[in-house]
C-alpha cells in the first residue's frame, strides 16, 4: 500500500478536473480526495496498490479534454488508514 501527494499545475481548475479525477480514481479503486487550491492548483492525495497508483497517475497527467496539466509535483507520504473511497473536497 502506497500513499502519494499530487500539486497538479496548469489549467486545472473550471474545466471539470476534479471530477475526473474521482471519477478516474473510483476506477482504480482508490482512496482519497482532491481539492481546488486558492493558488490554481489542484491538491490530490490518493492511497492504493503501487502499479495502480503509477497508472492512476499516467492518466492525471492527460486530464479531461479541456485541462492542460503543465506538471505535477508529486511526493510520497506515509500510507495509513485512509477512509474508503475518494471524494472531491472543498
Amino acid at each position: 500500500m502506497k500513499r502519494m501527494h499530487a500539486i497538479v499545475r496548469g489549467v486545472v481548475q473550471g474545466v471539470g478536473f476534479r471530477f475526473f479525477t474521482r471519477d478516474l480514481a473510483r476506477r482504480y479503486g482508490l482512496d482519497g480526495f482532491v481539492m481546488n487550491r486558492t493558488d490554481g492548483t489542484v491538491e490530490v492525495e490518493v492511497q492504493g496498490e503501487d502499479g495502480t497508483l503509477a497508472a492512476f497517475m499516467k492518466d492525471l497527467e492527460i486530464g479531461p479534454r479541456n485541462a492542460h496539466v503543465a506538471g505535477i509535483e508529486l511526493k510520497e507520504i506515509p500510507a495509513g488508514d485512509a477512509p474508503g473511497g475518494f471524494e472531491i473536497t472543498f
